[in-house]
């Protein structure tokens, strides 16, 4: 009998990960609107905090949308050249290797839709704060628990009806209102979190799924994934439009964002004030709104 392993669960395959990013890179442009908003409200956040970051670093799966984000806003001009870091194993499963970062290089990290690929999230972010040097700043987003519930459970009970079992389709999301505690159990001080919920309207599921498969957000969970049938992904669309179909017959999928913010320790930081005690939400303090957007 052998010994239970003591790390962390294996959720996502590595490897099946890189090859979903890899392919998506030549179409990430056709559906990167989600990506361009957590930038824009990155950018935004920096441009409120007056300070100089002369070492950031983008860890984001697809890069280069902060930097042209930042474009043209206060805080590029008290910015030093981003460092990308360059190879799609890095980018692909935050955690999964050590990250290729002197401990306390960097003034600033920021990444966009990686994180929810990490197998282990407190070790990934972890790793992010060592490689922060003091009163250093994290900015991340990921996906939240809400995100393509409506999908997930047309698939589920499409493929129970017609199999008699179901196999998960789409990633379990981290809890939004796990973000600051996540954030705290890695070692950061002052730590932020805020919910952004975004309902996108498709014609119908098919066109959802290529959205997805253009973001590199498809299946990678661990382990083998029986393909879908074309009846089981018949039967999910029907199944989809009869649940969720608006009066001019489109569908909504809705996408939660949790927006995540700390500080590397510093003695000169703030104390955190009592718990209970915020007198505004994040999202209303940065201005953030719900959004409709149509595809």
């Amino acid at each position: 009998m052998s010994a239970p392993s003591s790390g962390p669960p294996i959720i996502f395959d590595t490897a099946r990960r890189q090859q979903r990013l890899t392919r998506s890179a030549k179409l990430f442009a056709k559906a990167d609107f989600l990506h361009r908003r957590a930038a824009e409200d990155a950018a935004h956040t920096l441009s409120a905090i007056l300070r100089e970051f002369k070492n950031p670093v983008d860890l984001s799966p697809h890069q280069g949308m902060l930097a042209e984000a930042l474009h043209g806003l206060p805080a590029a001009e008290r910015m030093g050249p981003i460092t990308n870091i360059g190879t799609i194993a890095d980018r692909a499963a935050p955690g999964a290797a050590p990250l290729p970062l002197e401990p306390q290089s960097a003034d600033l990290i920021v990444n966009l839709f990686g994180l929810h690929w990490a197998n282990d999230l407190p070790g990934a972010l972890s790793q992010i704060r060592r490689a922060l040097r003091p009163d250093g700043l994290f900015i991340g987003s990921l996906f939240g628990a809400a995100t393509l519930k409506e999908l997930r459970g047309a698939l589920t009970d499409a493929e129970l009806e017609m199999t008699g079992g179901a196999q998960a389709r789409v990633s379990p999301f981290a809890d939004g209102f796990d973000g600051a505690a996540l954030l705290q159990r890695a070692g950061f001080a002052l730590p932020v979190s805020d919910v952004d919920r975004i309902t996108v309207r498709y014609s119908s599921p098919l066109s959802l799924m290529h959205d997805l498969r253009a973001m590199g957000e498809t299946n990678s969970l661990a382990g083998p994934i029986r393909p879908l049938s074309r009846r089981i992904v018949t039967r999910a669309a029907e199944l989809y439009f009869e649940r969720h179909a608006e009066a001019d017959g489109r569908i909504p999928a809705t996408f939660e964002m949790v927006h995540l913010a700390g500080w590397a320790p510093h003695d000169s930081q703030q104390k955190p004030a009592k718990r209970g005690s915020a007198k505004m939400r994040l999202a209303d303090a940065l201005g953030v709104k719900e959004q409709t957007g149509e595809n």
